[in-house]
């Protein structure tokens, strides 16, 4: 096939390791794969020098015509089968391409977040109508847009994977140099969380209901003035650590460093950092919401909590930090649940397949 996968939104974040996996396991597979993004980005470098092959985009504004002559442009010069939309911008841009221009293209959008809402009025029509069909990366993901006027016919649920050759290059010396950089002794508790702006407040409030001494480690993010506010308040015996935007093989060896993992999230989709964490058998917590129920058992290999109950979160640190055998319990199945249920191949798998159906397709 010949693919070109879209994405405006193409800076740091989980997603755009997830279109990565997805564009460089296609094009292993012997799949002609584009990805039109704009140059310089974190989706870029991860693709350049691979058999995929970029493509400078500049998704302007959801209306821009130089971008919609210009994707209808790269769909004519590759002879591209099939276009998957993977951001906001592009999804209009994509099905606009194919109206003005007639393209002979399935298009696909891909949805990795919680819908809150479609937007204008009739625009949930427009996805329909425009798109082959909408991959939800979760039944949560599914269940919310289908909520706003999507119909469940129209989606196709694909779970994204993480490849286990990631987290084959964990070097000792690497994971012992940030715990000196944050003065973290080897016997001291942590507790970690890597997002970029989410809910983090909730896990600071939580702190004030946890009894053992911590270190609370945040990373993707720099300190903004309400959590500022809320560290203050905080007893004296906790620690806390920003580590801001950092690469992501420095992000994989900050998960060695963690006694437990929390993600307080509304939005997620399915959620790369939990999969991280569980791939390198640290115990997780998250909120009850979106794709997390999909990925953690609760009291199996990990613990759901509610949004916005911060008292039931550090019931779960607590009871997680006193209990070594229980985290070596959520430790065991939550590696078994990354690498084998979300494996990079099973998501791959299912791609290739609903792809080709749709090519094949008259």
């Amino acid at each position: 096939m010949n693919i070109l996968i879209t994405s405006e939104a193409a800076g740091i974040a989980g997603s755009t390791y997830s279109v990565s996996y997805l564009a460089k396991g296609l094009a292993h597979r012997g799949h002609k794969v584009w990805v039109a993004c704009p140059r310089g980005t974190l989706l870029w470098k991860l693709v350049e020098n691979t058999q995929v092959e970029p493509v400078h985009f500049t998704f302007a504004s959801k209306l821009h015509l130089p971008s919609i002559r210009q994707l209808a442009s790269l769909v004519r010069e590759y002879n591209i089968e099939l276009i998957n939309a993977q951001s906001s911008k592009d999804r209009y841009t994509t099905i606009l391409a194919k109206w003005w221009y007639k393209l002979p293209v399935k298009l696909i959008h891909t949805r990795r977040q919680i819908a809150k809402s479609i937007g204008a009025l009739g625009q949930n029509t427009f996805y329909t109508k425009g798109t082959n069909a909408i991959v939800a990366v979760s039944e949560g993901v599914k269940q919310s847009i289908q909520a706003i006027g999507i119909p469940e016919q129209h989606i196709q649920v694909i779970y994204n994977g993480t490849p286990k050759e990631k987290y084959t290059n964990i070097k000792p010396e690497i994971i012992s140099s940030w715990r000196n950089h944050y003065q973290i002794q080897p016997n001291e508790l942590v507790i970690g969380c890597v997002a970029r702006y989410k809910e983090q407040k909730q896990l600071l409030t939580a702190l004030k209901f946890v009894n053992q001494p911590t270190h609370v480690l945040f990373v993707g993010i720099e300190e903004a003035p309400e959590l500022k506010a809320v560290r203050e308040q905080l007893p004296t015996h906790h620690r806390v650590h920003y580590a801001g935007s950092i690469n992501n093989n420095d992000v994989l060896h900050h998960y060695p460093l963690f006694t437990v993992n929390v993600l307080p999230s509304v939005i997620e989709g399915l959620s790369q950092s939990l999969l991280e964490a569980m791939a390198l058998g640290v115990p997780v917590i998250a909120t009850k919401i979106g794709g997390n129920p999909e990925l953690i058992q609760h009291g199996v290999n990990g613990f759901l909590f509610e949004n916005e109950n911060e008292q039931q979160l550090a019931q779960y640190i607590n009871q997680l930090l006193s209990n070594t055998t229980l985290q070596q319990s959520f430790s065991e199945a939550g590696r078994r649940t990354a690498l084998d249920d979300f494996s990079i191949d099973r998501m791959l798998n299912q791609y290739e397949f609903f792809f080709q159906k749709l090519t094949q397709d008259k």
